[in-house]
């Protein structure tokens, strides 16, 4: 039996997940104008713009829609729906309860996705990024396969544990888990060989991987915690479902604003800046290299010429011999 009831579940995600979401907010605009500060527009990164938008879309329409189902199952539907609530708040065939892991589940693939595009770039390698691909898809089939078994749920609707897809959100939430982590340890990896091989400014590195470090710890706990409710039958997975999306949010813009505030305010090397500019922006500008012509031109001077011609005072001599 679960411990906490699904009405009190609702109205406290609710409450959180408000909480966290004004918070991504705040940090969306950090993140807007860090990646804007002094920048013409040809040089701002679009496509990691683009990714902290729609997080803050999805994160928003998730808040409404979260808004939503509360009202409709304490005040609307409160007289009329069978077994009241606690029976609304527990039907996991319910039309907002289906679009909220939806929206979910588009955001973990989302954060996902970008997390296994950054290995890409560290690593300019494609066999590095073999396994959090295949994690990936996997992030996506689970996803998508416990969302669809939820909204088509026939023995008990009103039990999300008692249904025919509890294995699907555990491999869900097992794929996630292990995508994240495998994605932070080759970031990390990769940036200490390239301090200790090159030697580069060990100060501003550590700051981005303590950055990192701090970003998957925060992911981590919530997917932990999420995972050990599931597996106990505890309504806080309703909770932690919910607050999770303004979280993902979050962990994409701390990681960036961070990793600028050090790039900016300590000096570096050209090979930590460009590390600090992989981590921040997720993609590497090549500059070619062009030949360069050098053209030398040889003097010889000759002392026994006079050094300033005495009948023009004005042009002095330059005491160099010609060779005729």
């Amino acid at each position: 039996m679960a411990e906490l009831p699904a009405d009190t579940s609702a109205l406290m995600s609710a409450i959180l997940e408000g909480i966290l979401y004004g918070f991504s907010i705040l940090l969306f605009i950090g993140t807007i104008w860090f990646l804007t500060y002094k920048r013409r527009m040809q040089d701002v990164n679009r496509p990691i713009a683009v990714v902290a938008v729609l997080l803050l879309l999805v994160s928003t329409v998730h808040m409404v829609v979260g808004i939503v189902r509360v009202e409709n199952g304490l005040v609307k539907y409160r007289d009329t729906w069978p077994g009241g609530p606690v029976a609304f708040f527990e039907d996991v065939t319910e039309e907002t309860y289906v679009i909220k892991h939806g929206l979910y589940v588009f955001q973990t693939v989302l954060a996902d996705a970008v997390m296994v595009y950054r290995c890409y770039v560290l690593w300019k390698s494609v066999r590095v990024i073999i396994l959090p691909i295949l994690l990936w898809c996997s992030i996506i089939v689970t996803g998508v396969r416990a969302v669809y078994g939820n909204s088509q749920a026939a023995s008990d609707p009103g039990n999300v544990f008692a249904t025919d897809v509890d294995k699907w959100i555990m491999a869900f939430v097992v794929s996630t888990l292990v995508t994240n982590l495998d994605y932070w340890c080759i970031a990390v990896w990769k940036i200490e060989r390239r301090v200790f091989k090159l030697r580069t400014s060990k100060g501003t590195v550590m700051a981005i991987v303590r950055a990192l470090v701090d970003a998957a710890a925060l992911y981590s706990v919530m997917l932990f915690s999420f995972l050990f409710c599931f597996i106990t039958a505890n309504n806080g997975e309703s909770v932690l479902s919910d607050i999770v999306v303004p979280i993902i949010s979050i962990t994409f813009y701390m990681v960036l604003i961070r990793i600028t505030i050090n790039f900016r305010h300590r000096p570096s090397t050209a090979t930590t800046r460009r590390t600090i500019e992989e981590m921040e922006q997720g993609n590497v500008r090549q500059y070619p290299m062009m030949p360069v012509e050098v053209h030398i031109s040889q003097f010889t001077q000759d002392d026994s010429a006079s050094s300033y011609n005495v009948g023009n005072k004005d042009r002095p001599s330059t005491g160099i011999a010609q060779k005729s």
